[in-house]
């Protein structure tokens, strides 16, 4: 379906094993609000908790949950999004449920709160601080099981929602290195994006850094922030997560707010999610001038020289900047001579140039040989797919040559190391 610039209901949602949120914008250009879960205040995360009503078929979510547990009205289920990754039935009461299927009803009725918006979701981004192809499936799965009827559902880490809120700030605020702080339980994640303004298009990377924080100490703090912060420029900084409230760390915001810019809350992963969508419907002129290489991004563009019209030209199989784990093309082709597949690897953050979709012709070459090919034209089905972020997968199927030469059926598969 296509989407207009009006009043669109778009909605970022954290997703997280202890507790979510949601954001959501109504158009394209508008600005990410955040649903408090209590009136007036900026109470904005909901527990990712059931509690199953004893005795009947009845389930609380959320805030809600805690309280019927609390008066010790029925069972409470925790950990959801783990218990959704590890498969294992969930028993309650005696009864065995889908733990996938949990999830979904946590998912579906906590979305019901967009309704206080009067407009109906059109479009969705899910954050996970990590995405890889298991959750990919989970999540997937929590979507179709929560039966949204929506226009569009994305996927993303906490890394690329970050990316996708910068998007949408002031570019001064990232014409520097911008740092975001990540208080989560007994450790603080680090993410530094940083853009090298000397390719085309732009390349965003993030670096991200894990330290193990168990004690509030301002001094240990301060250490984190002295490292992080090195001794070169920072445009920004963002203190994110509840565990930052409070007048404990006097140093370390001391610190920080040397000539540069802090911003403190706890909703930036859920508003970027939404951005992230808005981007994907509409995409601004910094979004087309960028693209983000985060953990999870495929950081070269595969492609190969084929015959076009006689001439030889770029034919691009997959391109950096999507998620590693979504990277995947089937094709059929000819090959007129010889027994090898010839890919050209171009990775874009060592690049100095040009470096956009299409561009081949800077990079490495990778032959992939397929012995006992039978000699002429051959067709081929070849597909392509990372198995890792650094692993790629060649499968090539010989389909035979119409009366000329039957199918084989021979197969092959080849891993090569992408340098990144």
């Amino acid at each position: 379906m296509g989407f207009l610039n009006g009043a669109k209901l778009i909605a970022g949602y954290d997703l997280g094993n202890e507790v979510s949120q949601i954001s959501f914008a109504l158009s394209v250009s508008g600005e990410a609000e955040t649903i408090s879960q209590v009136a007036g205040e900026q109470k904005y995360h909901i527990p990712t908790v059931l509690c199953k009503r004893h005795g009947v078929n009845q389930w609380f979510y959320g805030r809600e949950a805690l309280r019927a547990a609390d008066r010790q009205e029925g069972i409470l289920v925790e950990n959801l999004l783990n218990m959704a990754l590890d498969g294992e039935p969930v028993v309650v009461e005696g009864e065995s449920y889908d733990p996938i299927a949990l999830l979904a009803l946590f998912f579906r009725r906590s979305l019901g709160q967009l309704s206080q918006t009067g407009e109906k979701l059109s479009a969705l981004t899910v954050t996970c601080p990590v995405i890889d192809k298991k959750l990919l499936e989970v999540l997937g799965q929590v979507v179709e099981g929560s039966r949204l009827k929506v226009d569009r559902v994305s996927f993303q880490g906490h890394a690329e929602s970050y990316y996708s809120y910068m998007l949408r700030q002031p570019k001064e605020l990232w014409t520097y290195p911008s740092l975001l702080f990540h208080y989560r339980q007994d450790s603080i994640r680090v993410y530094r994006m940083e853009a090298n303004k000397r390719t085309t298009p732009i390349v965003v990377f993030m670096e991200e850094k894990e330290y193990a924080f168990p004690e509030v100490r301002d001094e240990a703090l301060l250490e984190i922030v002295e490292e992080a912060c090195g001794k070169g420029l920072i445009g920004s900084i963002f203190l994110i997560g509840d565990g930052f409230q409070g007048d404990w760390m006097k140093e370390s915001l001391r610190f920080l707010c040397r000539g540069r810019r802090v911003f403190q809350g706890n909703n930036l992963f859920s508003k970027g999610a939404c951005c992230a969508m808005q981007e994907k419907i509409a995409p601004g002129e910094l979004g087309k001038a960028h693209v983000f290489l985060g953990n999870e991004k495929l950081k070269a563009n595969i492609g190969m020289q084929i015959l076009r019209n006689g001439e030889e030209s770029y034919y691009a199989l997959l391109d950096a900047g999507i998620s590693w784990y979504e990277a995947e093309r089937t094709l059929e082709v000819y090959l007129q001579d010889g027994n090898e597949i010839v890919l050209t690897v171009l990775p874009l953050i060592r690049s100095n140039t040009k470096a956009g979709k299409g561009s081949g012709k800077e990079g490495v070459m990778v032959r992939v040989v397929l012995e006992g090919l039978s000699e002429g034209v051959a067709r081929l089905k070849l597909h392509f797919f990372m198995k890792t972020e650094h692993c790629l997968v060649v499968e090539a199927e010989d389909l035979g040559f119409g009366e000329f030469r039957a199918a084989s059926g021979r197969t092959w598969k080849d891993e090569i190391e992408i340098e990144q």
